[in-house]
């Protein structure tokens, strides 16, 4: 390890008295800074260990790579003698330079980040289910069970392990929503699968009833409904049961708390939950739904434009995390989601722009390294190296990605492409797609890959005869 290299980086974002307090994720150290403002850009980035950095949700990120951030880090720590923060501890300390809205998207991001590895496992099975029932895949007009009948139940298992991330979405939120809001997670367990109990007429045939049961309590008729695939009732009511458990136990007796702070808290949070925040969120969760669907029925087109143009610079700004519970809301009332496709095809066209700087930037040993190995990391559905690393850094890269994902969003939204669940993004992300789209994917694919890659490489020739 370059132990001068890494002074360089803590003198960079302003010295070890500037750092309020410092941790890593897989591929990035994340500085919350006292100012910002003393940040040397361009020191930074001239770094060789450094493939880019920014600023996001009140932290300040510097994209190191797998493994090697590690050691980094490790170093840093001995440098500077600052001890290492918890990831929870600098997103309190970063909290404090975020804005109301940037708060709110940054509880939202807190909740539903911890939950995606069941999901994105969840559309991974999903996809090899596809790819044993879709027809046409390897025989004409027949699924592969249909000619193999004997993998007909192991297909069948498969899609009952991946269902049950969805089936019980309320439990995983449920659990992430209390504990981000400072209350006790098991309850939070509870309350979600409170909310799905078999007891309950299920959500997805709500509509196709004849007859709603309910409950009659005192005069007051409340619907026995459940809330499968519902993401703002169990949010509400995780907020809800988390600040009750939290006001009881300041003012109950350590003695009595094991055997009334529960009781009381989710007793009275469930009778909340179906009698008033389940009704009203589950209405206004269909009001955006449909007017989600409604714009993309009218105007599909400008839909996929606009939101597969938009997705890269959403993720600078980290307000893409809140299209995750739009995601998972459209899943869970029509059955699929269509922005999730869009995702996918950004994290390729962010990969080919990138690449396409391999060939244009000739002469630069370390930004072909470098974009070789964050192309191939995007094309992976990992983008923040070939974002803040490539594209960001020389603009024109990433203005060539926008066009290119906006063109392919457009081209696939206009076919009605669909995922069943949120997957893994990049090249493999065809996987989590509904097997019946796969052609129409596969041309939004190569409009996604080929696209970045000729602007970028025409954008950088220009520019090198202006400069000539």
């Amino acid at each position: 390890m370059d132990r001068q290299a890494v002074e360089q980086i803590v003198e960079a974002v302003g010295g070890k008295e500037n750092i309020a307090a410092a941790t890593h994720c897989v591929t990035r150290l994340r500085f919350a800074l006292k100012d910002e403002g003393k940040v040397d850009k361009e020191k930074l980035e001239n770094n060789d260990l450094v493939k880019g950095s920014f600023s996001a949700n009140g932290q300040y990120q510097v994209v190191i790579g797998q493994g090697l951030v590690d050691k980094v880090y490790a170093e840093m720590v001995a440098i500077t003698g600052i001890g290492e923060a918890s990831k929870e501890e600098i997103k309190d300390a970063a909290a404090q330079n975020l804005n109301p809205l940037q708060r709110a998207i940054k509880t939202l991001a807190d909740i539903f980040i911890p939950i995606l590895p069941a999901i994105v496992t969840a559309g991974l099975l999903m996809g090899i289910n596809n790819i044993l029932t879709g027809k046409d895949i390897f025989f004409e007009g027949q699924a592969f069970i249909d000619v193999y009948t004997g993998w007909a139940d192991f297909a069948s298992i498969i899609n009952l392990i991946a269902n049950t991330a969805f089936v019980f979405l309320p439990g995983l939120i449920g659990w992430s929503a209390v504990n981000k809001f400072g209350g006790s997670p098991l309850l939070g367990i509870v309350l979600g699968l409170m909310l799905v109990h078999p007891d309950l007429l299920n959500a997805w045939g709500y509509g196709a009833a004849k007859e709603i049961p309910t409950w009659n309590l005192f005069g007051l008729t409340v619907e026995k409904v459940g809330y499968q695939g519902q993401v703002l009732p169990v949010l509400l009511a995780s907020y809800v049961l988390a600040k009750m458990e939290i006001f009881l136990r300041k003012r109950i007796p350590d003695a009595f708390q094991l055997l009334t702070v529960a009781p009381i808290a989710l007793l009275l949070t469930g009778f909340l939950s179906f009698i008033v925040i389940g009704p009203i969120t589950f209405a206004i969760g269909n009001l955006i739904t449909d007017g989600v669907v409604g714009i993309f029925d009218a105007v599909p087109a400008i839909g996929g434009l606009i939101y597969g143009g938009l997705y890269a610079p959403l993720v600078i700004t980290g307000m893409h995390h809140t299209f995750l519970a739009v995601d998972l809301q459209l899943i869970g009332t029509i059955g699929g989601t269509f922005l999730w496709p869009m995702v996918a095809l950004s994290n390729i066209a962010q990969g080919s722009a990138a690449f396409a700087m391999m060939f244009a930037e000739k002469d630069n040993e370390k930004l072909k390294g470098l974009s070789l190995t964050s192309a191939i990391s995007a094309w992976l559905g990992i983008t923040e190296p070939a974002m803040f690393g490539v594209n960001l850094r020389y603009k024109y890269p990433f203005i060539s990605a926008i066009i290119g994902s906006a063109i392919a969003g457009i081209v696939i939204t206009l076919r009605g492409v669909m995922a069943p669940s949120i997957g893994v993004g990049g090249l493999p992300a065809f996987l989590s797609i509904f097997t019946e789209f796969w052609g129409v994917f596969f041309i939004g694919m190569g409009i996604a890959l080929v696209v970045p890659f000729v602007l970028t490489f025409i954008m950088a020739k220009t520019r090198k005869k202006k400069e000539a």
